[in-house]
């Protein structure tokens, strides 16, 4: 048993298993590095200690400084989140060295599930289902290259000690040996270096499968359940953006025969904890073994949605040695939840990660949607780590109400200061493959390089032009709208998107503005401004924009598009060719 927890984890996951640990009186004890001294997680615990720098090898990687953080903060037991030191058997060692529970499967089981080659072999010998391939020891070139011929095209190489497609190289001719040969090499190497070791695994590839996982528990008992299925085939280059549970068009029956495996391998590795098994679903319906994941899912929040049970609560009571808290027959499901990532990045400009400071950040409160985050009031996103910033899970009756409710909780939530991927989600969720569904895990890299950034419209320049001049009459009083010879005409010049736009403004009797962009007039009149949220009428129809407009630093959330801004009226023309339209040179 134990009262103190420590979380060895930042960002969203360290303050969801805070929520739980608290909800639980237990006492918790967060840690940080030294770009994380703000953060959120860290005043949501009862005590806090610093690692060391920003890098995450000086800091949340450290086992030593982790162990000594639990040891100085009198915790009992670590709860490692996922990523980071997640997945680390040496680290699950030093806890159990230093008299601490570490919240997950044994150090053995993190061995024989984590690394994909002995992963297979156990499931293979348990009679799961797994596909045709090569798992063996021996890792020369010119046998690697033999068996590839041996399972036959496609193949794919895997890394056996990692994921998220790091050493992974796609094979399509296997009889061309040295370009099998230099596959198998950019492999190994792209494994070395991600995860420390080399080795390969081979499996016969299945053309527009899907991706299907299981969630499972084990107890120190002997018990072992699973809490149904999420498909998470829709993929960008191997990393998840959509899951959902459950997997859309199951039968009840392949439901049953792929927990019932999950379970199986379970009991044969002796785990206790949390963990998810995952299976590669072929179009015919039959599911083979891929790998486990040998600690909670950043998808958990699904499963969460769809059973009602708290994962991390059961985690929890797992690691004081009580039982699992409910068997098979008394876990039920009801509706349907899809989660989406949000991440700091540029989706249409590479998925370049985004760093610095979030100027403003607003979240939609909408039924039926959870929001898993870790920002704080003045949140900063620092270069050193994932770019996720929240999770979205929506949960609903059917999947076309969490759908929806996840489209518009996305819709009505928006970063400013930071570009965030908002927009390339909103388009994978109306894509007409995740609406119809017709999943599979490459159904998003065809469907992706349709999608387009959002352009700035007239509308938007009109919102931006009008909140400005709202600001300042603000600041100079109502007199900042009229010259000495009655009402004003002015022009503005905007730059956003790496365009420069001139607008023309004429003020009315009443408050409202009409402003010209081009060929296009927009009628605006702003209602509210309480700094951030603006209420405002466009052309008849009332609106609502955020917007952060700082010296230095201008940001505006409206008609679905968060962009930066900047007035540039007062800086010296340069001139590109016509002027006055949207998108002019100056």
């Amino acid at each position: 048993m134990f009262d103190t927890l420590l979380v060895a984890n930042r960002g969203e996951i360290a303050c969801r298993v805070l929520r739980t640990a608290r909800a639980m009186g237990l006492r918790t004890v967060a840690v940080y590095s030294q770009a994380d001294s703000q953060a959120r997680h860290v005043s949501l615990a009862d005590t806090a200690v610093c690692l060391g720098a920003a890098p995450a090898r000086d800091s949340y990687l450290n086992i030593e400084r982790v162990i000594a953080a639990a040891q100085a903060g009198g915790a009992q037991a670590i709860h490692p989140g996922y990523g980071f030191l997640s997945e680390n058997p040496a680290f699950a060692r030093a806890c159990a060295a230093a008299g601490l529970v570490f919240v997950g499967p044994s150090p053995e089981a993190i061995e024989a599930l984590g690394n994909k080659a002995r992963a297979k072999q156990l499931a293979a010998q348990a009679g799961v289902p797994c596909l045709p391939g090569y798992a063996g020891a021996d890792q020369a070139v010119a046998t690697l290259a033999r068996e590839a011929q041996r399972i036959g095209a496609p193949v794919m190489i895997k890394a056996a000690a990692g994921g998220g497609g790091r050493g992974m190289r796609r094979c399509d001719n296997v009889s061309d040996e040295p370009a099998v040969r230099a596959l198998l090499q950019a492999a190994a190497a792209e494994a070395l270096a991600s995860f420390g070791s080399g080795e390969l695994l081979l499996e016969r590839l299945v053309e527009n499968a899907r991706h299907v996982e299981i969630q499972v528990f084990g107890d120190a008992h002997g018990n072992a359940v699973h809490l149904g299925e999420r498909d998470c085939s829709t993929q960008r280059r191997h990393q998840k953006i959509l899951e959902e549970a459950p997997a859309p068009g199951l039968t009840n029956e392949l439901r049953q025969r792929m927990g019932q495996a999950a379970v199986k391998l379970v009991r044969a590795a002796q785990y206790v904890g949390a963990g998810t098994v995952e299976f590669l679903l072929s179009p015919d319906g039959e599911f083979h073994f891929l790998e486990v994941n040998t600690r909670l899912q950043v998808e958990h929040p699904v499963t969460e949605a769809t059973t009602g049970l708290d994962l991390v609560q059961w985690q929890l009571r797992i690691a004081q040695g009580e039982p699992l808290p409910a068997a098979q027959e008394a876990i039920t499901w009801h509706g349907a939840a899809i989660e989406a990532r949000l991440c700091a990045e540029d989706a249409h400009h590479g998925f370049a990660p985004q760093s610095g400071r979030i100027a403003f950040w607003h979240f939609a409160q909408v039924e039926g949607v959870r929001i898993d985050h870790g920002l704080a009031a003045h949140a900063e996103v620092p270069p050193h780590y994932d770019s996720m910033i929240a999770k979205f899970i929506a949960h609903g009756r059917t999947r076309v109400e969490a759908r929806s409710r996840l489209q518009a909780a996305l819709r009505g939530s928006g970063v400013l200061g930071l570009r965030t991927n908002r927009d390339y989600l909103l388009q994978c969720l109306a894509a007409p493959a995740f609406a119809q569904p017709a999943l599979h895990t490459g159904w998003l890299e065809a469907a992706s390089p349709g999608f387009q950034a959002p352009a700035v419209s007239t509308a938007w320049l009109a919102i931006a032009a009008a909140v400005l001049l709202h600001r300042q009459a603000e600041r100079h009083g109502p007199l900042a709208r009229f010259a000495s010879s009655g009402q004003r005409e002015s022009v503005l010049c905007l730059r956003a998107q790496e365009q420069t736009h001139e607008l023309r403004l004429r003020y009315g009797q009443q408050g409202a503005v009409q402003i010209a962009v081009g060929g296009t007039s927009h009628t605006l009149d702003v209602l509210t401004d309480d700094g951030q949220v603006v209420e405002l009428v466009l052309d008849g129809l009332r609106q609502r924009a955020v917007a952060h407009t700082q010296p230095g630093q201008q940001w505006l959330d409206a008609l679905g598009l968060s962009e930066g801004l900047a007035d540039i009226t007062a800086e010296p023309p340069i001139r590109h060719g016509t002027s006055g339209a949207a998108g002019s040179g100056r």
